[in-house]
């Protein structure tokens, strides 16, 4: 299918006036975006109509979950995200209704009215760019110094994320462009780390990949200490090889300019949006979404008997790493 037909067909008949598109200060347009996903993600009027009817049709037969939301913008981040395979997409959700369920600490009291949460935010640790990379991607940035670390726990840090990221998510063109990351590891301590047990650290980042619907495109990572990219190449072996490949380290601004689009960027890694103009922005976003992301936690699952998963063969990894962790000293 040309582009031109694509264009046409998805104008006309994909209805992008059924979801709010934020399209930010990217350079393209809705639909140039939308002609673009038709294509990457096989989503026609059909398999879209498609697929909302067969993953609704579960929801209500499955007696092992309860609550589910069956709206079109929750379910399209599922079926985008594995480019409309329904079995994929239906594994995934459970997965990601299995990993709030296994972690609460992380999941519940996603409220961005939470005066800790507040903080976490008002500090900029986590910021959104107002401004679409130029393939139309949501940019986040992190700044580790701007993490209290020995007031504030790794629970406290996957929250501000999870709050964020489910609420991003509530965006059509961030499901369909996906996401940039951009972080910053100047300032990490030993209290970060230890913050850490590395059983939990393994394991979200190999549940985290496969359960939450996020298109991650690129990672980018500036001013990692040396004593830290040991636990880089730890969290490198919990991922899949295409993230791996996705990911970025650069020792200077230089660098790292070269590999993104500097309008994306706070003024303080030598972009153009001052980061309180971010914090701003990250927090309207937050306050936009609010109650749909505190309305997640009525879902639940019940039985994790649909869930196909490969057997653990190692575990020794998640052993061998702790001594690491709790004797690392950063200067």
């Amino acid at each position: 299918m040309t582009t031109a037909s694509v264009l046409l067909t998805v104008t006309t008949t994909w209805n992008l006036n059924s979801e709010k598109i934020d399209k930010g200060k990217v350079g393209r347009s809705p639909q140039s975006i939308a002609a673009e996903t038709a294509k990457e993600l096989r989503e026609t009027p059909a398999t879209r109509e498609q697929g909302l009817k067969i993953m609704r049709e579960w929801i209500q037969q499955n007696c092992d979950i309860k609550n589910v939301r069956q709206d079109d913008s929750f379910l399209l981040r599922f079926l985008r995200h594995k480019k409309y395979s329904i079995p994929m997409a239906q594994q995934t959700l459970l997965k990601y209704l299995n990993l709030r369920k296994y972690y609460p600490e992380i999941f519940m009291n996603l409220d961005c009215e939470d005066s800790k949460l507040q903080d976490i935010i008002n500090n900029g640790y986590v910021v959104v760019s107002p401004v679409r990379d130029s393939k139309g991607r949501r940019v986040i940035v992190y700044n580790m110094s701007r993490f209290n670390a020995s007031q504030l726990t790794c629970w406290d840090m996957c929250r501000v994320h999870t709050m964020i990221y489910e609420s991003l998510l509530e965006d059509p063109l961030d499901q369909i462009c996906g996401f940039t990351h951009v972080g910053d590891g100047s300032g990490v301590s030993g209290a970060h780390v230890t913050a850490w047990n590395p059983t939990d650290f393994a394991r979200l980042m190999k549940w985290g990949e496969q359960s939450m619907p996020m298109r991650h495109k690129e990672f980018h990572l500036i001013n990692i200490p040396a004593a830290i990219k040991y636990i880089i190449d730890f969290a490198k072996s919990k991922v899949s090889p295409k993230m791996v490949d996705r990911l970025y380290t650069h020792s200077t601004l230089k660098q790292l300019h070269k590999n993104i689009d500097v309008a994306c960027l706070p003024t303080v890694y030598g972009g153009e949006i001052p980061l309180q103009e971010m914090i701003s922005f990250t927090k309207q976003i937050l306050s936009d979404q609010r109650k749909k992301v505190c309305h997640l936690t009525e879902m639940e699952i019940l039985s994790t008997r649909g869930i196909t998963s490969s057997k653990v063969k190692n575990k020794p990894d998640q052993i061998s790493v702790e001594g690491s962790f709790r004797k690392l000293e950063i200067d």
